[in-house]
């Protein structure tokens, strides 16, 4: 009876919970895991949150930058003014600067006034001068130099207007601030609501602000991003000539080919520093070697490009050594077995399979420089205004030019309100080549992309 009572007492009690029913400590997991999940909801949400803020704050005050207002009166290209001597001589048209073409224009404008009867208390040719651009003359200059038949006729001249004509068009400029602008006046403003009336100002989408070149701080209604544009596609060009190929064969005899020891380890130590050393660092290094040493020219693309391309190239063989230490060791070994040679199984089996990886890799490198600036600021690619188109290939590489995140800095810091809003139209243009970049690299990456 003892040995049997002592038996029963050493046995486990007997769990009398069900397996259907939570306890306390699984309803405890259970409520941690789902503050976890709101937790991971709440920071997508906020992310989503702030991104569609940006985009709408870019969008909106970018997009004015696109379209832009122009004034459409007929001109009198006055002979006595234009062509004195009456022989039609180029050379001594080209004689007549810009400032023998603003009077017509003004005329031209004050006539209009006359004509659709608009009462106004300017009463003096030189007023309309507020209302239109600098470069209007520039424009039918060039013009009656290209076609001099034209002196002495009356011709229809679609001009730029004003940046504050422009502004007050799109609600950047309001009525209460002319009291303090020294460039307009309420009476000017009501003599553009009378030539919108009349469909003598319109706005419209403007071309120029793509493909034109940029243009003085007098001038804001006439600057392009397309000259810094031809400068960051040169800059990207000098970038993947140089950094894909050394990057990648530097990837491969690290990965595939060096001898494992401290130096390698300290080589692969410093690229992965390297790729988070600052910009501004390389743009450093590059004032120093290319321009003071080198003696390359300041503000060219060829320059900009050689630093870029130090600062992409930890990119580039970070991603490109990842991509092939993706590839199964089976691949190799396989190679090997049937009689293949070392830089055979890299190059034939190992490398195909790993160039989508090294192509999604380049192209955000790429990206990643396209949208940089500080290297830019200490080689002098913002203290130069793009307004010359590259004659060719060579001046395309070697010519002062900008850079498209270089531009929008020189936008955003002056100080007319006009380059403001095309800063942010610069940035929307940016924006549209980095997506482009990206989805380059995700079709690229599906195309390549082989499964074993």
């Amino acid at each position: 009876m003892t040995d049997t009572s002592m038996q029963q007492t050493g046995k486990p009690p007997v769990s009398t919970s069900s397996l259907l029913a939570e306890d306390a400590r699984t309803r405890k997991r259970n409520a941690a895991e789902k503050r976890f999940q709101m937790y991971g909801i709440a920071a997508i949400g906020a992310g989503l949150f702030f991104l569609v803020v940006l985009l709408v704050t870019i969008i909106g005050s970018g997009v004015g930058a696109f379209q832009q207002s122009f004034i459409t009166v007929p001109v009198y290209l006055d002979e006595a003014k234009l062509d004195k001597k009456g022989e039609r001589n180029l050379d001594d048209i080209k004689k007549v600067s810009t400032f023998g073409y603003t009077p017509l224009i003004q005329q031209a404008v004050f006539d209009k006034i006359a004509a659709l009867n608009i009462e106004t208390p300017l009463t003096k040719r030189k007023n309309m001068k507020a209302l239109l651009s600098a470069s209007a003359a520039a424009q039918v200059r060039d013009t009656v130099i290209d076609d001099p038949s034209l002196i002495g006729q009356t011709v229809e001249f679609r001009m730029l207007a004003s940046s504050r004509v422009d502004g007050y068009l799109k609600g950047r400029v309001q009525r209460e601030d002319v009291a303090r602008d020294k460039n307009i006046d309420a009476e000017h403003l009501d003599l553009v609501d009378a030539f919108q009336q009349a469909g003598i100002i319109k706005k419209q989408f403007n071309v120029d602000f793509i493909l034109g070149a940029d243009a003085s701080e007098s001038r804001p209604e006439q600057a392009g991003m397309g000259v810094s544009m031809l400068g960051s596609l040169f800059m990207m060009v000098v970038v993947l000539v140089l950094a894909l190929p050394i990057g990648v064969a530097a990837s491969i005899y690290l990965e595939e080919f060096a001898p494992k020891n401290r130096w390698t380890d300290l080589i692969e130590v410093n690229i992965s520093n390297l790729a988070a050393v600052p910009s501004i660092v390389f743009g450093i290094l590059g004032l120093a070697v290319f321009i003071q040493f080198a003696h390359l020219p300041q503000s060219a693309p060829l320059v900009g490009g050689l630093v870029l391309t130090l600062m992409t190239l930890p990119t580039i063989i970070i991603s490109t050594r990842a991509s092939l230490k993706a590839v199964p060791p089976s691949i190799r070994d396989a190679a090997l077995g049937v009689g293949a040679s070392k830089m055979q199984s890299v190059f034939h089996h190992v490398l195909p399979l790993a160039m989508p990886g090294i192509l999604t890799g380049t192209i955000i490198g790429l990206a990643q420089a396209l949208g940089e600036t500080a290297p830019l600021l200490l080689i002098g690619m913002v203290g130069y205004i793009a307004t010359n188109v590259p004659d060719g290939i060579a001046s395309g590489f070697l010519d002062p030019n900008s850079a498209m995140p270089a531009q929008i800095y020189e936008w955003a810091k002056r100080a007319d309100p006009a380059y403001y809003e095309r800063a942010w139209g610069g940035i929307i243009i940016l924006l549209v080549f980095l997506l482009t970049m990206n989805i380059i690299a995700i079709l690229l990456r599906r195309r390549f992309e082989r499964r074993w």
